[in-house]
């Protein structure tokens, strides 16, 4: 790619620079959203929500209504980015300056290191179980107490290291390997979870198989504050790669592209994932015994060898997917944007990786304190940065951006502000984050925690707004 003359090298690099060339069709934005849902995590999510207490009319409901919200804010944020073919921290200094997006940009990087950590783990548990089937001799080696080295045994650490380097090599080859990989993987896992569903319908018999799996705890009104918080979940759910969905917006041939493929993405696939994950987890209860949530461990429970490879292997994969998009592109971006001479973007991603390891993620996940205060305080970000961008480019600029003037360190430029920074949206960031993050630490307020994102994005908004009126800007 072509970097325009006059952009400043401490700005811009080929992989921060504009795009030249956008190809990405509806379907490859429909197969973006099949890998982020199509996950272990995704499963667990989605079955979770059917066991709330609630009729299933009121599940499904409660899904359509939330994941219509995650569909109309992904399309306001990928706006910005398709129009004028830039990443995420790049069209973040318009709001934050050329220097001042940094902040976002780390904020976000930071996120993406902890859950690509633990989603690199998780996928590593199904790579053991593959291990382990075929060579049960290894189970010593499984042991932490007798082979482990900070908190994973041997053979966590082999497998885990595997999925490691080959998200690398997938990543190492590009964006365009990336679209490739993420096109066929969801549609793979589509074709295994409702191969899976069948066979365990077939062995509990259709009878047995109900979309509740819990008790009906909740008539008439008392559902409502309970459907309110499964909406808020769905949403929450989605945050992260919502925030940085610009990232991916940029390579859409046109905004009406990526608008059709979120429709297919979000709404039409996310019900349908969900309904196949609740058929799936309710056939467990009859076929073994017990509800299994997790689905690494319903197909390791499987007496046929080959459903168990198949099963681990597909879900590996659909982990990779969504670490790959979710978690490894967007600090790949947001590290080579702070400083982006020294730093590119394949050396973004891979600083992103290794940190990966170096925060053991075995021992985040595995302690509920830790990862709740360490993600949920994190998290209590993303709401404000996503409405303060919202708020720029909707109200404060009315979807007006000068693209040469994101590259440039002239104290004329739009969005140098002062000294590079736009201290309305840093000021913005700092209470508008704060009542998020007390909603997260604070016992008092746990019953608002799972509408932080709401109320930050509210507060950014706001607070923006208000600030940038007191002190007009240039557009």
């Amino acid at each position: 790619m072509t970097i325009k003359p006059g952009y400043d090298e401490r700005l811009t690099n080929e992989d921060l620079a504009p795009l030249r060339s956008q190809t990405w069709g509806t379907y490859n934005i429909f197969a973006f959203w099949m890998s982020d849902v199509h996950s272990v995590g995704g499963y667990i999510t989605a079955g979770s929500l059917f066991s709330l207490g609630l009729v299933s009319w009121q599940v499904l409901a409660s899904l359509l209504v939330g994941i219509l919200i995650v569909q109309l804010f992904c399309n306001l944020v990928a706006k910005p980015s398709q129009v004028t073919g830039t990443p995420y921290p790049v069209i973040c200094r318009a709001s934050f300056g050329v220097k001042g997006a940094n902040i976002p940009a780390i904020i976000r990087g930071l996120i993406a290191v902890a859950w690509y950590g633990i989603q690199t783990y998780l996928a590593s548990s199904a790579f053991m179980i593959v291990a382990l089937r075929f060579y049960p001799e290894l189970g010593p080696y499984a042991d932490v107490a007798t082979s482990g080295f900070v908190g994973l045994s041997s053979l966590g650490w082999a497998s885990f290291m595997a999925l490691w380097v080959i998200q690398a090599l997938v990543f190492w080859r590009g964006m365009e390997a990336i679209r490739k990989f993420i096109d066929w993987a969801g549609p793979a896992v589509y074709v295994v979870m409702i191969a899976l569903a069948a066979y365990l319908v077939a062995k509990a018999g259709i009878d047995k198989v109900g979309l509740s799996l819990g008790e009906v705890r909740y008539q008439g009104w008392d559902a409502v504050p309970v459907m309110l918080n499964a909406i808020a979940l769905v949403v929450s759910y989605f945050s992260g790669p919502m925030l940085n969905f610009g990232d991916f917006s940029r390579y859409g041939k046109s905004f009406a592209a990526v608008k059709a493929g979120n429709v297919w993405g979000l709404p039409v696939n996310f019900i349908g994932f969900s309904l196949l994950t609740v058929i799936t987890t309710s056939a467990t209860l009859p076929v073994f015994g017990r509800l299994i949530i997790d689905p690494v461990e319903t197909v390791s429970r499987i007496d046929n060898t080959y459903a168990v490879v198949l099963g681990a292997f597909t879900f590996m994969t659909a982990t990779i997917g969504i670490n790959i998009v979710a978690n490894f592109v967007s600090p790949a971006f947001d590290f080579s944007n702070v400083a982006p001479q020294h730093i590119s973007w394949r050396m973004g991603g891979m600083i992103a990786a290794v940190a990966s390891i170096f925060i053991t993620p075995w021992n985040l996940y595995n302690n509920p304190a830790v990862i709740h205060y360490t993600l949920d305080v994190l998290g209590g970000f993303i709401g404000p940065l996503f409405g303060i961008l919202i708020a720029d480019y909707y109200v404060v600029r009315r979807q007006h951006v000068v693209v040469d003037d994101l590259y440039s360190m002239s104290p004329t430029g739009r969005y140098w502000y002062t000294d590079g920074y736009n201290r309305a949206a840093i000021l913005s960031v700092i209470p508008s984050a704060l009542v998020p993050v007390l909603c997260a630490v604070v016992p008092a307020l746990s019953g608002l925690a799972n509408f932080s994102w709401f109320i930050g994005v509210g507060l950014g908004f706001a607070t923006y707004v208000a600030l940038m009126r007191r002190t007009p800007q240039a557009s």
